[in-house]
């Protein structure tokens, strides 16, 4: 069975942005689309009740993926788009579509006045529990804005994807979070900027303004650190041009204020079996409602 690339779809500008992000994606991995939309049945009596021209709710409703794949053939004719109307909660079926998905992509409103994130209740469940890459992508999003501008500063879509970048913890790398984000870059042809944070231990802060050289060494430590990490990446992808970036301090500042020239953010959830709660990690839940450029949060063991 062939895993398609999913964009979840309730007709609002974000779900739309989403559909578009997920359109571009298929094409470069060469996969089917599927559009699913999913809705809340209503009780009977108002579910029959007549609208404008005797038309019924369900048919409303039916309209948002059909309008929505049409949209997507005509501007992307090489990508094969399938359409689901499923009725149910949002998040337990947008969660189950996700085990059988290449990858589940979601919208997300933008927050008013500044860069980030709206995630709802079902956006956040839906990362908390998807077993598969889960993709956010927030309304007004444009193809333009993954790539570079052209020479005369103008955006274009025929200059050269902006760079994809990993939030990486190096006492716990992940090979799916690795592979994912480094086959990102490669299918974009771009580079891979990996940003690794760390702090301190508490016996070291006191003494560091009157040790300068023991500061030093800690920080050739956690570079020589993220760089073993990164070694046999590189050898793998040979043209993906690498860059470790490795800082003390918060990691989820320093990956949001790398960030704001990339075309995609990675970062890794690690698996919680509980089956209740809503839990991301503190750096991917920062990276999800603070971040302006896609996030792909992969879950990992």
């Amino acid at each position: 069975m062939i895993r398609t690339v999913v964009a979840g779809l309730d007709g609002s500008a974000e779900s739309l942005a989403a559909a578009d992000w997920a359109a571009r994606e298929s094409a470069l991995r060469g996969l089917p689309l599927t559009l699913l939309h999913v809705w809340e049945p209503v009780p009977e009596p108002m579910a029959q009740a007549p609208l404008l021209g005797g038309e019924t709710l369900q048919y409303w409703s039916e309209k948002v993926p059909r309008e929505t794949a049409e949209g997507i053939r005509l501007r992307h004719p090489g990508v094969e788009v399938l359409t689901e109307h499923v009725p149910g909660r949002p998040a337990a079926i947008l969660t189950e579509a996700a085990k059988s998905a290449e990858l589940l992509v979601l919208g997300s409103r933008g927050l008013s006045g500044i860069g980030g994130f709206m995630l709802g209740s079902v956006g956040l469940s839906v990362v908390a529990h998807a077993e598969r890459p889960v993709v956010l992508v927030r309304a007004g999003e444009q193809a333009t804005d993954e790539h570079e501008p052209d020479p005369a500063g103008n955006p274009s879509t025929a200059t050269r994807f902006r760079p994809v970048m990993l939030g990486l913890d190096t006492g716990a790398p992940d090979d799916s979070v690795l592979g994912f984000a480094f086959e990102e870059a490669a299918r974009r042809e771009t580079g891979l900027r990996v940003v690794s944070s760390w702090n301190l231990p508490p016996y070291y802060v006191y003494g560091l303004s009157a040790d300068l050289e023991q500061h030093d060494r800690i920080t050739r430590q956690k570079a020589a650190e993220l760089a073993e990490v990164l070694g046999p990446w590189r050898q793998k992808y040979p043209s993906v041009d690498v860059v470790g970036i490795s800082r003390s301090g918060s990691p989820a500042n320093h990956l949001l204020d790398a960030s704001r020239e990339a075309s995609l953010v990675v970062v890794g959830r690690r698996v919680r079996r509980a089956p209740l709660g809503t839990h991301v990690g503190a750096v991917a839940h920062a990276v999800l409602h603070h971040c302006t450029a896609p996030v792909t949060v992969v879950p990992h063991s």
